[in-house]
């Protein structure tokens, strides 16, 4: 155990702080978790010993950058599907008649692939919603936290476990599934409340603060409509009571538009304000189809939301009103969601794209966002969904020693002419030459420290000859499903929802042509 600080002199430093110093020189001085000191001089005037010193000269110092949302079980999934509407996506992603469980192994190992490519891309901290096929087990929790624990990352993990039958979680399916079909959903596992509230304590007790803080609990519904009303308030008693972030996935279709007035008579929004459970412990996930009285009450809830522009464009789910959510007031994060609708986790990427998606929504370019907003999102913002906005994402004494270091020295930068528009617009994460976490250096000289990367990517290529049998199993199910999932979408099509998010009216007209 190292009795010194880590210093690093001579650095670009932009640390995104309350006071958004950015100083050309400076030093920032590590002591075991947290900045000690930060500043022109800092090293020179720090009194304690020094166990390591790198020095930063050519490189830019600033906030790791914080994944807000993923779900690690797609990790072996890239490129595995072509795009296709959530609905039929999550038909062959989480098969509803899967009958086999992950084997603890492979749990562990994707869980780190997808960890060793955050952190080579200078992401410090992953807020996964990690869903369980099947079902939900301590096993497959401890699989998950371990894996974290051991690659070094900083990781909030929630159990994103719907618990009602397939078919209520959509408009219209039951009457358009066949008899054996309906039958096969029904007798198919599926965890009672109390069960999967005890496994929440679970994961509260063994793992929240676990890595001396690296890792967290948080709660996830998965998505209102996928969960019974006990299960739901039992989890925002927990989110409450523990101070835990809340992830639930609202209004990302034009569908679940048409199932909360088909099921509710109102918006998911609203139905979740009506139960009493929207707060500002709640990171909301997509908010595509969201109207303005939607965002009037998360606004006024204190909500999060998160952001995934480029699974919401592989989906083809629609644009997020980026604007009318920022100008409510709702704070924003960015993710990639996951690695079957991202195909990678380039947080670089997401900015990107969240930055260039919102010109085709709005005609003034005076109100497209600018790129400083999308750097916040992909920092503080994140932060703020986890409950820790005071000592994450930013570069400040006392913060979390969450660092990355980027070389200037490549072509994102050459010329530099301005630093926040060339990281949202022309960085990409191959700048990226150190990543710490926790005070800890966990990625230099193009190799992550914590463990052997050849031989991980060898085991998961391995597993990955089991895996595709279960895959195709499970395929199997979705596809004799997918006819009457379809049938449901043409039926949705039908009804009109208010707000629009998509550019099909503009694609109508060229085939009119």
């Amino acid at each position: 155990m190292s009795t010194g600080a880590l210093v690093i002199t001579d650095a670009r430093v932009l640390a995104l702080d309350d006071a958004q110093h950015a100083w050309p020189c400076a030093d920032i001085v590590i002591e075991g978790s947290r900045i000690a000191a930060i500043g022109p001089g800092a090293a020179s005037a720090w009194p304690g010993p020094v166990a390591r010193r790198i020095d930063a000269s050519g490189q830019l110092a600033m906030p790791g950058l914080i994944n807000a949302h993923f779900h690690s079980p797609g990790n072996l999934m890239k490129g595995c599907l072509d795009g296709m509407p959530l609905e039929l996506f999550m038909l062959y992603e989480v098969p509803p008649l899967a009958a086999a469980a992950d084997a603890e192994r492979l749990v562990y190992v994707r869980t780190q692939l997808g960890a060793v490519e955050m952190l080579r891309r200078g992401i410090t901290t992953v807020h996964d919603d990690a869903y369980h096929v099947p079902v939900a087990s301590r096993a497959g929790i401890d699989a998950i936290m371990q894996a974290y624990a051991d690659v070094g990352i900083r990781a909030t993990v929630a159990i994103d476990q719907p618990n009602i039958v397939e078919y209520d979680k959509y408009p219209f399916l039951e009457a358009l599934l066949s008899v054996e079909q309906r039958a096969a959903m029904s007798a198919a596992p599926r965890q009672s409340s109390a069960e999967l509230l005890a496994l929440y304590q679970y994961l509260i007790e063994g793992w929240h603060g676990a890595a001396e803080g690296r890792l967290a609990a948080a709660v996830s519904c998965s998505a209102p409509q996928r969960v019974s009303d006990d299960y739901f308030h039992g989890l925002a008693a927990l989110s409450r009571d523990h101070d835990l972030p809340f992830n639930i996935h609202i209004l990302e279709t034009r569908l679940q538009r048409v199932l909360g007035d088909q099921k509710y008579g109102k918006s998911l929004v609203q139905h979740v304000h009506d139960l009493g459970l929207l707060d500002e412990r709640m990171m909301v996930i997509h908010a595509i189809w969201v109207d303005a009285h939607d965002i009037e009450l998360l606004a006024h809830a204190g909500c999060t939301v998160a952001h995934n522009p480029v699974c919401n464009l592989r989906l083809g789910s629609g644009v997020m009103p980026w604007r009318a959510l920022r100008e409510a007031g709702v704070p924003l994060c960015l993710g990639t969601d996951e690695m079957n609708t991202d195909d990678t986790v380039n947080l670089w990427a997401v900015a990107k794209t969240a930055a260039l998606l919102q010109t085709l929504t709005e005609a003034d370019d005076r109100r497209w966002p600018k790129a400083a907003e999308f750097l916040y999102a992909a920092t503080r913002g994140g932060a703020r969904a986890l409950r820790r906005a005071d000592d994450l994402g930013q570069l400040a004494v006392g913060a979390a020693a969450d660092v990355i270091l980027l070389d200037l020295d490549t072509h994102a930068f050459t010329p530099l002419n301005d630093l926040t528009r060339q990281l949202v617009y022309c960085e990409d994460g191959s700048s990226v030459r150190t990543t710490i976490v926790h005070g800890a250096v966990v990625f230099e000289a193009g190799r992550v420290t914590t463990l052997d990367e050849r031989a991980l990517r060898a085991e998961a290529r391995s597993l990955m000859a089991g895996y595709r049998a279960q895959l195709a199993d499970a395929n199997r199910h979705a596809q004799s499903l997918e006819p009457a999932y379809r049938a449901m979408l043409d039926r949705a099509a039908q009804f009109p929802v208010g707000p629009q998010r998509r550019l099909d009216a503009l694609s109508s007209s060229f085939h009119q042509r």
